[in-house]
């Protein structure tokens, strides 16, 4: 329009740019200095719109919270990531703000370091930037290796140095975890739009098919994982996923009890067993189906009907049973289908470490392409039934620690057993009270206070040991409330050190 020359719209511009990319304090300094020269000149107009104007941007600028101290300029980088992808979120902080925000999400290609992931993630950022394009400061999760060259092509691009660190404290240290939320959250919802995807969900199907050498796309498969703690609570999860989603109202969750102590290949088996010879039972009834009667502990409850009688799907064979673990867990699987005389059901088992495929009787795995749409979803399938199992074994686990004489009361409930908690303050407590004393809890009468008592005493503890020569206790006596929660002894060191499998 005229109303400027090409240098003034080129100089508004580049301001502009400034402004946004966090320069902001010499801006407004300038400003300031144009509205006392135009206010010395009388000119009062405009004096009163650049007024204005540092108004605004001061109100904009208070809007951007401060994060780290004043005129830090830095940019955190944060990565999330499994065994095929990884997200990348980038906070660009300038004069202590953050000014800017972004991120992308990866395939891994191939087998790669988190610091690795850094470096690449460095190059895309800063490969076409020079000057102060490039901050100060780049903080990250882990260090390249080697960092050295990768300082230095920093510090050249910026013309000065670069500091390129980890953060270890204090508001740096603070700000990144925010950013590695944003990048785990990031992952999350990627994931979530590519599973939900009917024709990613397609191939990744058809994907499968091609690689097992299947006659055609296993639209139900079902996954199962072994989880214990030092052989100790042994469990198993079976998960669902029909036509790629999840079916989590036919989870099963199953305890192991043919044998005692930690042999996942052996739990494997009785697993595999136990669900399709269950199965095999109901096909046999040409048309019959169960009752809706609850069977016994081994995770198979609540019969196989609905509620109006329809057969539950869960008495659907799969085409495709997949099993967390290598060629053992492969074979045990295999076996146990074998010696039901089940041959039309597909097996295969999926190696965390390297994202094998194991199938019966190969000495070699089938690997897939790490890009392949049919290696996310078994490894999404993998992931979901190893969740499931781990959630059902800590649940065991804390159950079982929370165990005390009070759950040999017969009768008394999680409610009363709380009301004694909070009037007596402990177990020891309780048991040197007399029954009058119990019957005054609310809901406590005189029966089942002779209940308790009795209860109580048979459960006492025997009496710690003492040093003769000093009177010195040598083991306290550790009380537990039961489901209670007051007070609960943790098993043995080597329990507590245990890692879940």
């Amino acid at each position: 329009m005229g109303r400027v020359s090409a240098e003034e719209h080129r100089e508004l511009a580049d301001e502009f740019s400034d402004f946004m990319a966090g320069r902001t304090g010499t801006y407004l300094r300038r400003l300031e200095k144009q509205m006392t020269a135009a206010a010395e000149e009388m000119e009062y107009e405009r004096a009163a719109r650049l007024r204005d104007d540092i108004g605004a941007l001061k109100k904009a600028m208070e809007k951007s919270a401060v994060v780290l101290a004043d005129a830090t300029d830095a940019d955190l980088i944060a990565v999330a990531e499994d065994e095929l992808e990884a997200a990348v979120q980038i906070f660009h902080v300038r004069g202590g703000r953050v000014r800017g925000q972004r991120g992308w999400v990866t395939d891994k290609v191939e087998e790669i370091t988190t610091g690795a992931l850094v470096e690449h993630a460095l190059q895309q950022l800063y490969g076409e930037e020079t000057g102060d394009s490039v901050p100060k400061e780049v903080l990250v999760p882990a260090l390249p290796d080697p960092v050295e060259p990768v300082q230095e092509w920093l510090t050249e691009r910026r013309g000065s140095n670069v500091s390129l660190r980890i953060p270890q404290r204090g508001d740096k240290k603070a700000l990144m975890e925010t950013v590695e939320r944003n990048a785990q959250q990031s992952l999350v919802l990627h994931k979530t739009k590519r599973a939900s995807d009917l024709t990613t969900r397609s191939r990744a199907l058809e994907e499968i098919a091609d690689a097992l050498d299947l006659d055609s796309a296993p639209l139900r498969i079902e996954c199962y994982d072994i989880s214990h703690l030092q052989g100790d609570d042994v469990v198993a999860s079976m998960v669902v996923f029909e036509d790629g989603l999840q079916r989590k109202s036919e989870y099963r969750r199953f305890q192991i009890k043919g044998f005692e102590g930690q042999d996942d290949v052996r739990s494997m088996h009785e697993v595999l067993t136990r669900r399709f010879r269950r199965y095999l039972a109901e096909k046999e009834r040409t048309g019959e189906w169960a009752d809706g009667e609850n069977t016994d502990a081994d995770g198979l409850g609540n019969g196989l009907t609905e509620e109006d009688g329809r057969p539950k799907r869960f008495a659907y064979p799969p085409q495709l049973v997949v099993v967390d673990g290598g060629r053992p867990q492969v074979a045990a699987a295999k076996k146990a289908l074998d010696e039901l005389g089940i041959d039309d059901i597909a097996v295969c088992g999926l190696a965390k470490r390297l994202e094998e495929v194991w199938l019966p009787d190969d000495d070699d795995p089938v690997v897939l392409p790490r890009t392949s749409e049919g290696l996310y979803l078994l490894q999404r399938v993998r992931d979901e039934a190893h969740r499931f199992a781990i959630t059902y074994q800590r649940t065991k686990r804390a159950k079982r620690f929370r165990a005390g004489p009070l759950d040999e009361v017969p009768g008394l409930g999680e409610t009363r057993k709380q009301a004694l908690l909070k009037h007596f303050g402990s177990v020891k407590k309780l048991r040197s009270a007399t029954i009058d004393q119990i019957c005054e809890v609310p809901g406590i009468g005189r029966k089942t206070a002779e209940t308790i008592a009795v209860a109580l005493a048979q459960a006492a503890p025997a009496a710690p040991a003492v040093n003769t020569a000093t009177g010195e206790i040598m083991e306290e006596e550790s009380d537990t409330m039961g489901s209670s929660g007051e007070s609960v002894t943790m098993g043995a060191p080597d329990e507590r050190r245990g890692q879940e499998t």
